[in-house]
Formats: structure tokens, C-alpha cells, sequence
């Protein structure tokens, strides 16, 4: 089975069943909702029948399940948008640091079969601007997804600490913006950034975006494990 095509199913099921857990507040698909999270961290693991990533989901879902009628888990829903928001925009700051070489300026030494310092000079410092633009962009999605998180009623940390709020924000709101319009949003940008750079470097080796997508996954595996170590 392929564990890519299975990790983008259980990722793209996440936001949907965080979203319709917190517009009707049922606490079972909260329960399902982090579950899930839990499946999409361990999918490989699991597909390769490794026992203990097995007995790790088992416990995990019973405790969800004894947990399923807790207050908790629609607080605990509130954590997973600002988390992973911040720890991608880590991912592409952490690459900006002196001696290192910018996330997308590997990932396009990749797709163009060179080491990224024989990167042209133009497309070098394009790149470099391009994963300073994502780490500024994801970091302000985690800030937002944070602030209204905290403000959110009736499950927001204010609200669970009993201190009165100057702004409140209805949990719905709170779950369109984190769960469905952050994904909106990055998913715009990136295809934006695709034209601006189709037009700015027309001799790509990609002509079209499904050819581009299609590259980017004929990466493999292990090169994305190397690139995002």
C-alpha cells in the first residue's frame, strides 16, 4: 500500500473532522479527530505491522474512547492548528541560519538535479526569499490560530480559566479560520507562487503544475527525509 497516498487521506480527513467536532461539539469526533492525528505520525510504522506502533494506536484509542465524554478534548482540538503551523514555519526558519541552505532551495537543487550552490545566482536568492516568505507566513497562521484560540468560546483557554475576555470569538469561527481557511489560504499562496515563478524562470523543467506536482512527489521518500532533517 502506498504510505504517501495513505498519509495525504488521513491528513486531509484531519481538518475535516476537527472542524465538524468543533461546530457540533461532539466529542467523539474530537476523540477520532486526534486519533487520526496519531495514524498520519505512525502510518509506516503501522503498514510495516510494527507491534508496538500497533499497541500504541490500541491504548490510544481507548483512552480517547473512555475520554470521549470529556470536556478536555475540545480544549485539547485547540492545540493542533497552532502546533503544527509553528513547527512547519520552524522547519523552513531553521534552514535560514548562516551556513545552511534554504528548505526551498533544496528542494529545487532536487528537482533540477544539482547541488544547490550551482543554483543561478537569481533563482538562489529567490529561493532563499521563498522560504523566509513561508517560515514569516506559517508563523503568522500559528500566532492567529494561538490568539483565537485563546479568546474562542465557549472551549478558549480564557474561557477555561474563567477570566472574562475584551474579545470573543464563537468556537465555529474559531474552526472555520484554524481548521479549514488556514489550509485554504497556504494552498492559495502556493499555487500563486507557482505562476509568479513559471513567469519569472519560464525554463523550469516542469511545464505545467500537475507535471510540477507529479516531480515533487518522484523525489522519494528518502530525499525528503534527508532535505527536512
Amino acid at each position: 500500500m502506498n504510505v504517501v497516498a495513505v498519509r495525504l487521506l488521513l491528513s486531509a480527513a484531519y481538518p475535516l473532522l476537527a472542524h465538524a467536532a468543533s461546530a457540533t461539539g461532539d466529542t467523539r469526533l474530537a476523540a477520532i479527530a486526534l486519533l487520526d492525528i496519531l495514524l498520519i505520525l505512525l502510518v509506516l510504522p503501522l503498514l510495516a505491522g510494527r507491534v508496538w506502533a500497533w499497541a500504541l494506536v490500541v491504548a490510544s484509542a481507548a483512552l480517547l474512547w473512555r475520554m470521549q465524554l470529556s470536556t478536555l478534548l475540545p480544549v485539547v482540538l485547540l492545540l493542533p492548528p497552532v502546533l503544527i503551523t509553528a513547527f512547519l514555519s520552524w522547519g523552513f526558519a531553521r534552514t535560514l541560519r548562516p551556513g545552511q541552505t534554504p528548505l526551498i532551495s533544496r528542494i529545487v537543487a532536487g528537482l533540477e538535479h544539482c547541488p544547490a550552490h550551482d543554483l543561478a545566482p537569481s533563482l538562489r536568492d529567490y529561493t532563499r526569499s521563498l522560504t523566509r516568505f513561508w517560515a514569516l507566513l506559517l508563523g503568522g497562521l500559528a500566532l492567529a490560530n494561538l490568539a483565537l484560540g485563546i479568546v474562542a468560546v465557549p472551549d478558549g483557554l480564557l474561557a477555561r480559566l474563567g477570566q472574562p475576555s475584551p474579545v470573543q470569538v464563537p468556537r465555529l469561527m474559531w474552526s472555520w479560520f484554524a481548521n479549514l481557511l488556514d489550509y485554504g489560504i497556504v494552498a492559495a499562496v502556493f499555487v500563486i507562487e507557482y505562476i509568479i515563478r513559471m513567469r519569472r524562470f519560464p525554463d523550469r523543467p516542469y511545464r505545467s503544475f500537475p507535471e510540477f506536482l507529479r516531480r515533487l512527489g518522484a523525489l522519494g521518500p528518502a530525499f525528503w527525509r534527508d532535505v527536512l532533517r
